[in-house]
C-alpha cells in the first residue's frame, strides 16, 4: 500500500510540471463541471466500480455535477446506484462544495447518504487531490477521500481512493 501511495504522489508531482496554466478559465464563476469517478466501492459511492469475490459481483454507477458560484468554488451534487448478485439496490446521493486551491489542488467537503428500502446511512466526506488539465476543459483528478460516519449504528467510516474525470464547460 505504501508503494502505491508513493507512486501515486510521484506521478502527481511530476505531472505538475506538464500542467497547462490556462486551466483557470475552466474554474471561473458561471462555469459548470460534470465529474465521473472510478474507484473503490464504499460508503454512498457515486463512482463507477466493479468487484467480484467468490462468485459474488457488485457494481456501482454514478455521476456528479456542479456550478461555480465564484472563481475556483463549485457547489456540487451527485447520484449513484449500487447493485449486484443477491442484493437489494442501493441509491446514493451527495451534496457539497469543491474548491480549487491555486487552480490545481481540489479540496472538497460534502454530505453523502444512501437509501436501502427506505432505510439509510449518512457520512460527512472530506477529500483532496490534484487536477491535471489534459486540455483546457478536461482534467484528471486523483483524489484521496475520507468518509466520516454520522450513523455509527448503521455504517462505518471509510477511506477511498478515486480517479476523477472532470469536464469543465
Amino acid at each position: 500500500m505504501k508503494k502505491v501511495v508513493f507512486v501515486l504522489f510521484a506521478v502527481i508531482g511530476l505531472s505538475a510540471f506538464a500542467q497547462d496554466a490556462n486551466s483557470s478559465s475552466a474554474l471561473s464563476k458561471g462555469s459548470w463541471i460534470i465529474e465521473a469517478n472510478t474507484g473503490t466501492l464504499t460508503t454512498g459511492s457515486t463512482a463507477f466500480s466493479l468487484a467480484s469475490t467468490d462468485g459474488f459481483t457488485v457494481y456501482s454507477v454514478g455521476m456528479e455535477g456542479g456550478y461555480f458560484v465564484s472563481d475556483n468554488l463549485a457547489l456540487k451534487a451527485g447520484l449513484g446506484y449500487v447493485g449486484g448478485d443477491n442484493m437489494d439496490g442501493q441509491f446514493n446521493y451527495k451534496i457539497g462544495a469543491k474548491y480549487y486551491i491555486i487552480g490545481q489542488i481540489p479540496v472538497g467537503i460534502d454530505f453523502t447518504g444512501t437509501s436501502i428500502d427506505g432505510d439509510g446511512a449518512n457520512w460527512l466526506g472530506v477529500q483532496g487531490g490534484y487536477a491535471w488539465f489534459v486540455a483546457n476543459n478536461v482534467s484528471i483528478e486523483p483524489t484521496l477521500r475520507y468518509n466520516v460516519t454520522l450513523d455509527e449504528m448503521k455504517a462505518q467510516s471509510a477511506f477511498q481512493g478515486l480517479i476523477g474525470f472532470v469536464f469543465h464547460f
